[in-house]
């Protein structure tokens, strides 16, 4: 490979901050193991993200950005509101897969559990990731509750979120279909009302 079609040393950095940090975790994970990952040296990570944490916080909006895609692409081809609804979770076998990110569970969850007292730039990525979550499934319940919304929205996101615990337990062997499942029974009881 030519100078000229290597990556980036920051496209590396991040490459590397996405396969290590958020299977291994933040913390447990050495500034050193990232550098010999990225093949950068200290210097080339404190040039273009000024510290560990500034790294993380990349990685994670990299991560945020890509997962709107995906869910957002989605939610475009489902056809009808229930399908709309439920498209969190056929976005999150996509995403999941391997042109994504088919790591052990959630980097925000991962993030959040780990690093409760977050500097400012994670913890304003952990809430974007919250935010676009709570916000979308509310408005995507609207058509199928009504004023039920916002406890449709909190049933599908507590699904979705065990889904996601699923994957770092190792059980239920589907979790996402078992979560579509649980979120396409809350949807239908809220229809009822």
């Amino acid at each position: 490979m030519t100078t000229a079609q290597r990556t980036s040393a920051r496209d590396r950095l991040l490459q590397a901050a996405d396969r290590v940090l958020f299977d291994h975790g933040i913390r447990a994970t050495p500034v050193d193991e990232l550098l010999r990952q990225a093949e950068v040296s200290a210097a080339t990570l404190y040039t273009h993200f000024g510290s560990k944490d500034a790294l993380v916080a990349e990685a994670l909006r990299v991560r945020l950005a890509d997962w709107r895609a995906v869910w957002d692409q989605h939610i475009v081809a489902a056809g009808d509101d229930m399908a709309r609804l439920l498209a969190v979770f056929d976005a999150l076998a996509s995403y999941r897969g391997e042109q994504h990110h088919p790591s052990r569970w959630c980097a925000f969850l991962a993030a959040a559990t780990e690093l409760p007292e977050a500097a400012d730039e994670i913890s304003d990525v952990l809430t974007g990731d919250t935010a676009l979550l709570t916000e979308r499934l509310l408005h995507l319940s609207r058509p199928l509750a009504g004023a039920g919304a916002p406890d449709l929205a909190d049933e599908v996101l507590l699904a979705y979120s065990g889904a996601l615990t699923g994957f770092l337990r190792g059980t239920p062997r589907s979790p996402i279909d078992v979560g579509r499942r649980l979120a396409r029974s809350a949807a239908q009881a809220h229809s009822r009302d």
